[in-house]
């Protein structure tokens, strides 16, 4: 086309340029697609488990169905509530760019779909590319309620490895064998003690081999020797991390939460509830049956989990289906033990984001957010379940989230007054020896938020700390990836630490696991204008308060503004 280097010096020269960028927009255009689903809420007898008992489901399945697109497209859910609880669904790594409306948390951006209501979600993809997933916002419906979600690369595009002969998703999850799992979050809070535990972790949908009632279902995946696999494995488990492993097999770590890595080969995996990790999966090894098998990570010294393995099972094909499992079973992974908390962090530290140079670096919005488990004395005169007759509670810099009867997202749009308070601290109220010994940690209740202004460059340290028991803290942010520049044991030192920050290659993430007494420095752009939630992907702590809202301002283009409220939005 005879295009020239230098700026034209007319408009006929930029005929050429306009006319590429025209058709390469319609292309894009052409190339984007809406996919339209139906997603019925309902309880279901589900015999496949153990025992029969209804369990909340989607479209009948557990775990739910698993949503396909591409890099750019724009699903429409519409959800069904035929069930007889209040629900709402979270597009778990799908950014939402100006959309809170459809990215689900109850009272924090929308009201819950009562039962016998619907409503249609949104969700627009732009960055997203991997695997994220979905699940419930509502009280414990997420233990069932809940699905892979595979973004593919762009027509034209390819991933950043060898493309795997065949992908597998791999959901981690759990069991209750005799119990309503919504029932459960109440009942610990009328005693003040911990919630159920589980009485199995499973992969999709099974506890596995090891379970009499389940060997028959165990989910097995057959490979043929010298391919390679795409394993999407999702953390769906309400309450602990996990170590998964397939035995005498390399795994090669490619992207984590919808977002590519630099690739590295490890035995094991440490992932958080909440995160999503892929692994390519090559079958090179000796012909024959392979265990893969998870179990918890679990940090907080005295704290009550579920010890069970979980398994399914790798079986190379040509292996007799004749051969006898109970006289030959598969070979079980050697997994790190319980706590091993040099061995999580041994994983973790080997993220490094594929892209390089995208991390802000110059911040003008520091915030220190202290996370801990907190105890409250009892309403009455009858001791609670809790250490020292006390009831648990935990928080974020003091503050206990609580739920409105409106949602924050609805009452800021519509100027409600009275509905949250823009007085959330920006550090913990007092100072003292975050990661010490015997701490007092008194918390207050609030619906409070931080307000940021849009565009502005934020670093966010999460800071755990040691006043009833320290832990992995899983945190997810929505609307947001951000970039995680530091982690360390102890507490944060404002001179030092930066000393020591990743600012070339840090790993984009949108869920990150805060270490057990330490701490973990985030950055990113305030550029997705609404109300959106941070909280621990940990069910219990959630439910005792771990929550925090920000509220970004609306930018000045139209692009860079909320988008209007959908009119089947549902009320409180």
């Amino acid at each position: 086309m005879g295009l020239k280097v230098n700026i034209p010096n007319s408009i006929v020269n930029t005929l050429p340029i306009i006319f590429s960028l025209f058709v390469f927009l319609i292309i894009q255009i052409a190339e984007a697609k809406i996919h339209r689903h139906t997603f019925t809420i309902k309880s279901k007898a589900y015999t496949r488990l153990c025992n029969t008992k209804k369990i909340l489901t989607v479209n009948g399945e557990f775990p739910g169905p698993t949503l396909k697109s591409y890099r750019g497209d724009t699903l429409i859910v519409n959800v069904i509530n035929n069930a007889n609880y209040n629900i709402t669904l979270h597009w778990h790594g799908a950014r939402q760019i100006g959309n809170p409306w459809s990215d689900g948390p109850e009272y924090v951006t929308q009201c819950p779909i009562r039962p016998g209501e619907s409503y249609a979600y949104t969700i627009n993809l732009t960055i997203e590319e991997g695997t994220i997933w979905w699940h419930a916002h509502t009280q414990w419906a997420r233990a069932t309620v809940h699905g892979a979600f595979i973004v593919y690369p762009k027509n034209g595009s390819s991933y950043p490895f060898p493309k795997p002969h065949h992908e597998i998703p791999i959901i981690l999850g759990e069991w209750w064998k005799n119990k309503n799992i919504m029932d459960i979050p109440e009942n610990a809070k009328k005693t003040g003690g911990e919630p159920a535990i589980s009485d199995a972790y499973t992969i999709n949908g099974q506890p596995g081999f090891l379970y009499p009632c389940s060997k028959p279902d165990t989910f097995t995946i057959t490979v043929v020797p010298g391919l390679q696999y795409l394993l999407r494995i999702i953390n769906a488990v309400m309450d602990e991390e996990l170590f998964f492993a397939i035995a005498n097999h390399t795994l090669t770590v490619v992207a984590k939460d919808g977002l590519y890595l630099k690739h590295f080969n490890t035995s094991y995996l440490m992932i958080t509830p909440g995160q999503s990790i892929d692994v390519l999966l090559h079958a090179n090894q000796r012909s024959g049956r392979y265990f893969l098998a998870a179990r918890a990570y679990s940090s907080a010294f005295g704290a009550g989990f579920d010890k069970t393995i979980t398994t399914a099972i790798l079986q190379y094909e040509g292996v007799s289906l004749t051969d006898e499992l109970n006289q030959n079973p598969p070979v079980l992974p050697d997994l790190p033990s319980y706590n091993h908390t040099e061995a999580a962090t041994r994983f973790t530290t080997q993220f490094k984001s594929l892209r390089s140079g995208n991390v802000p670096l110059k911040v003008d919005t520091h915030l220190l957010y202290a996370i801990s488990m907190n105890l409250l004395n009892c309403s009455d005169d009858k001791p609670c379940n809790g250490p020292f007759g006390k009831r648990f509670s935990s928080s974020v810099n003091n503050i206990s989230f609580v739920n409105p009867s409106i949602d924050i997202l609805q009452a800021y749009y519509r100027r409600i007054r009275g509905v949250f308070q823009e007085d959330f601290p920006r550090n913990p109220p007092t100072k003292f020896n975050y990661t010490g010994e015997n701490l007092p940690f008194p918390t207050r209740f609030g619906t409070k938020v931080v307000v940021l202004d849009f565009n502005s460059s934020v670093e966010l340290v999460l800071q755990g700390t040691n006043v009833l028991a320290s832990d992995n803290h899983p945190i997810h942010f929505h609307g947001y990836s951000f970039y995680v520049v530091g982690s360390g044991f102890g507490n944060f030192d404002r001179e030092k630490d930066p000393l020591r920050y990743n600012l070339v290659d840090p790993p984009e993430e949108t869920t990150v696991g805060v270490p057990r007494n330490g701490w973990t420095a985030v950055r990113f752009i305030a550029s997705n204008p609404g109300v959106w939630l941070l909280h621990c992907h940990i069910e219990r702590h959630v439910t005792w308060g771990m929550n925090a809202v920000f509220i970004v301002k609306d930018g000045p283009t139209n692009l860079s503004r909320l988008v209007k409220p959908p009119p089947d939005l549902p009320s409180c």
